[in-house]
């Protein structure tokens, strides 16, 4: 058996492993493409990264390079033997194999297509065309019986026969030998082509040396030439052990046979040049190369037996043959039937490497403005925390400035209002009458009226400018705090902060206040005893002294004064305290001295009596008497509202000085909430503006790592696809150019 260790056949089976390699690798990486795209595609935040025509490309490609990956795994060498009927094309073929594979010799002629290819398991076997049915077949004999049998079997079918690896060296190197009918046998050439031939890389023409070549046998490699470019075709001059009988004419025979040969490829065909013609014509006895071999694979010698002369010659050039032709048949069928394929997944990867390189700049682009767009972000976000501080502060100082000034003007205006309280109580008309309850409603409606009339002067003359000064703060403070928010927000600024009127309250709470004023419309005589007191001492002193008058033993039950111990009480005002009781004490105990005894009375009497004389007393009780008459008589309805009027003026006028402060503060605090309010509907819209770019700094986050993370996936995806290039050009230069 031949040595194949250094076949050249091997040349195409390791081609093959490396490219079935390369392809399993090409089509990992386009299916990792696609997961790739689609995966970027269903991801929200990598929108417009990828678009639906690449993926829907790259799942194309991974289809395409998964059919060529099932195509190259049944790729294989195949030879094509052709001539006319008993050339000798089975037995060149059992020669190549060491063995009788195929029925040859009398009585057996090949019928129909056989293919003879390799198969791992140690038992041949055939398939038809018409059946899945794996036939056995131990020897050539039940092989040519199998074949005869089949009555179905024309010229155009085929038969596939599997023969054991381990006894054909030549058919473990993927390499597929076809024999077929003889091209005199029909006339459907062009069937045969387009069925057995196109994938054929080389044509062995099985040629008669004791004729020339028929126009049969180049009416078919005519047609093939017209099917295929240029192929590969060799011509073998079989039963040339023949010519030993005539040795003299050997050398012009074979001459006479080399010239038309080479015509035939050179000149008709035109698939090479004279150079290479010669290399493609042998001269050969398969009959003898066959039968040698066989020998040989026993143990016996391979020129046993009767051999003609020149046996070894033609052994030689047998051999020279099979060398010749393993060499042509790995080169050309790894270039037809790897070249177009290396370049297809060459075209594959270098599109693929172009939407990994799109991909890689739209996502460089996007992170780019999301960079620049979250660094605007964070400016924004810093200013604007800092100028909120500051714009509190500002607001603070001036809603603080605003609530003084009010309070100042509110005060102002309420103690002039005070001091113009008497008009105010002469301007009310109601039903007066003495009556307890007609004086009770009477106080209500001036309470009424005292409220309604304070709070409409100050409005008159506060309001306006307050509300003003409001007004003007409002707007600086929105004017500042609106640069903050963003566009879209300072155009519905007026839509977030609605005008409302603002009314400055008075509430004054007159009937509150002056609940506790207890009015004096009973008679007092403008000369009398009671009256002068008054005048003296002021009334709350007088009517501290008339009750002691009353009582008399009333001044010896009265405590002695107690020096105050609240540091809070000033030292003039007990200095007054003093003074006052001082007073009382003095003129209550003189009352009460002259009202002790009547002796006292008429000695006073006597003692003026003598000092003025009648006349001058009766003058004086009479006008005394007169202007008694005269005031009794004039105490009217009207006197006791006057006198009403006056004792509220007197109450009401103390009583409101003692709230001008409070109410000063409210109207201030009214203003001041007012201006808070405001101030906090914008910093609440300032804050949403914060936590919207919060939100979007940490959304632009998210997005700069999805698209760092899509960009170092494309550049890994796209480096794959340059180191699969590189092997693609490893291997064309490895096995696709010709060596030099």
């Amino acid at each position: 058996m031949a040595d194949t260790s250094s076949s050249p056949l091997k040349h195409f089976v390791q081609a093959k492993k490396k490219i079935n390699t390369i392809f399993e690798q090409l089509l990992e990486y386009v299916n990792e493409g696609a997961r790739f795209i689609e995966a970027s595609r269903q991801n929200e935040g990598l929108e417009k990264i990828t678009t639906q025509q690449q993926l829907s490309e790259i799942e194309i490609f991974a289809s395409k390079v998964a059919g060529i990956r099932e195509v190259l795994a049944r790729r294989h060498m195949k030879v094509a033997f052709f001539g006319r009927t008993s050339n000798g094309k089975s037995t060149v073929i059992n020669a190549m194999l060491w063995d009788k594979v195929l029925p040859s010799g009398i009585g057996h002629t090949t019928n129909c297509f056989l293919s003879v290819e390799g198969t791992d398991g140690d038992k041949a076997y055939l398939m038809t065309e018409d059946s899945e049915e794996k036939k056995n077949v131990k020897t050539v004999n039940q092989l040519a019986h199998a074949l005869h049998q089949n009555e179905y079997l024309d010229a155009g079918c085929l038969v596939r026969v599997f023969w054991p690896k381990s006894k054909c060296a030549l058919l473990r190197d993927d390499l597929v030998l076809m024999d077929s009918p003889g091209t005199d046998v029909t006339t459907e050439l062009d069937t045969w082509i387009d069925k057995f031939c196109l994938d054929a890389d080389v044509f062995v023409l099985v040629a008669n040396s004791e004729s020339t070549l028929m126009q049969t046998e180049k009416q078919f490699f005519h047609k093939v030439n017209e099917r295929l470019s240029k192929p590969n075709i060799f011509i073998l001059n079989n039963r040339w052990d023949a010519s030993a009988s005539e040795p003299e004419y050997m050398d012009e025979v074979r001459q006479q046979h080399t010239d038309r040969c080479v015509n035939f490829l050179v000149a008709e065909l035109g698939v090479m040049d004279y150079a290479q013609a010669e290399k493609r014509i042998f001269f050969i006895s398969a009959k003898e190369a066959v039968n040698a071999r066989i020998h040989k694979a026993q143990g016996m010698p391979e020129g046993g037996g009767a051999l003609a002369d020149g046996f070894q010659a033609r052994l030689f050039e047998f051999q020279n043959f099979e060398r010749q032709f393993e060499e042509c048949i790995s080169q050309s069928a790894v270039k037809t039937k790897f070249e177009q394929h290396t370049i297809r997944a060459k075209q594959i990867i270098d599109t693929v490497k172009q939407i990994m390189d799109s991909i890689n700049i739209v996502a460089a682009e996007k992170r780019v403005f999301s960079l620049e767009e979250r660094e605007d972000h964070l400016d924004r976000l810093e200013f604007v925390r800092s100028q909120l501080t500051f714009l509190s502060e500002d607001c603070k100082r001036k809603i603080k400035m605003v609530t003084e000034e009010v309070e100042v003007k509110v005060s102002a205006a309420m103690t002039d209002e005070i001091c113009r309280l008497s008009v105010l109580v002469d301007e009310f008309r109601g039903d007066f009458h003495s009556s307890p309850s007609v004086v009770k409603f009477y106080k209500n409606d001036l309470h009424k009226h005292i409220e309604d009339g304070l709070g409409r002067n100050l409005a008159d003359r506060c309001s306006s400018a307050v509300l003003a000064a409001l007004q003007t703060a409002q707007l600086q403070m929105i004017g500042n705090l609106k640069t903050l928010l963003p566009v879209n927000v300072q155009n519905q600024v007026s839509e977030l902060l609605p005008y409302h009127k603002f009314d400055l309250s008075y509430d004054l709470n007159c009937d509150k206040i002056c609940a506790d004023f207890q009015e004096n419309i009973e008679f007092q005589f403008s000369l009398g005893w009671t009256s002068l007191v008054s005048r003296f001492l002021g009334p709350k002193n007088a009517r501290q002294a008339l009750l002691g008058l009353a009582d008399p033993t009333s001044q010896f039950l009265r405590p002695f004064p107690v020096t105050p111990t609240t540091a809070s009480v000033p030292a003039h005002g007990q200095e007054n305290v003093a003074q006052e009781e001082m007073m009382i004490s003095l003129v209550t105990g003189l009352a009460s001295l002259t009202s002790r005894t009547s002796v006292g009375v008429v000695v006073v009497g006597g003692v003026i009596f003598r000092a003025v004389g009648w006349r001058l007393i009766a003058v004086a009780l009479s006008l005394y008497s007169l202007l008694y008459m005269y005031e009794r008589l004039t105490w009217t309805t009207k006197a006791k509202e006057r006198t009403f009027k006056r004792q509220f003026v007197d109450y009401a006028t103390e009583k409101l000085q003692m709230v001008v402060s409070f109410t000063s503060a409210n109207c201030s605090h009214q203003v001041s909430q007012e201006m808070s309010s405001t101030f906090a509907r914008l910093c609440q819209q300032v804050d949403i503006t914060e936590k919207n770019l919060e939100e979007q700094i940490s959304k632009l986050n998210k997005k700069i790592e999805l698209l760092e993370s899509t960009q170092n996936r494309s550049k890994l995806l796209r480096n794959k696809a340059t180191w699969l290039e590189n092997e693609l050009d490893v291997f064309t230069k490895q096995y696709l150019q010709p060596s030099r």
